[in-house]
């Protein structure tokens, strides 16, 4: 049996709603390759070959949408206690090598970007920061280097 993975409500929305995309998208495309096909010779439709490739890329992603939600433990990151980091928490760190100041919210593999603030409870870093609580410290080896790190605020998201 699979261990749950843990996703913010945002974040299976936002699978759950790719899904549905992806479904009305591999109608068109079966539609499409449907007609393909009754048009006739098979071997020299681009219509049919490049409709089928689809189809392929279209199930996969699909099969992955549904394991993905059927393994997924919604968190309403709201919610979440705060008294250590732990997914859903906002956490903000001090660099102890620049003393400057990070935020992350800590999210499940799913639904963590970087782009947008959040990082994987998975990843190196949100590995070394759950678990710790403010004035917890932690070092951790990343690609340039090593990341000496203090925990100095710890919150409730504003988002699900």
């Amino acid at each position: 049996m699979c261990d749950l993975v843990q996703i913010s409500e945002t974040g299976f929305k936002k699978l759950h709603e790719e899904l549905i995309e992806l479904e009305k998208e591999r109608a068109v495309v079966s539609k499409r390759v449907g007609i393909a096909r009754e048009a006739g010779d098979l071997k020299e439709s681009g219509e049919y070959i490049y409709g089928r490739q689809q189809l392929g890329f279209i199930d996969g992603r699909l099969g992955e949408l549904r394991a993905q939600i059927n393994r997924s433990e919604k968190v309403d990151c709201t919610k979440v206690q705060c008294d250590r980091a732990l997914f859903g928490t906002v956490v903000t760190l001090l660099d102890l090598n620049t003393q400057e100041k990070v935020t992350y919210q800590l999210l499940g593999p799913n639904d963590a970007d970087i782009d947008t603030g959040s990082i994987s409870i998975h990843s190196p870093v949100g590995d070394a920061i759950v678990g710790l609580s403010v004035g917890g410290k932690a070092s951790v080896t990343i690609p340039r280097g090593e990341f000496h790190f203090e925990v100095i605020a710890i919150a409730k998201s504003q988002i699900e």
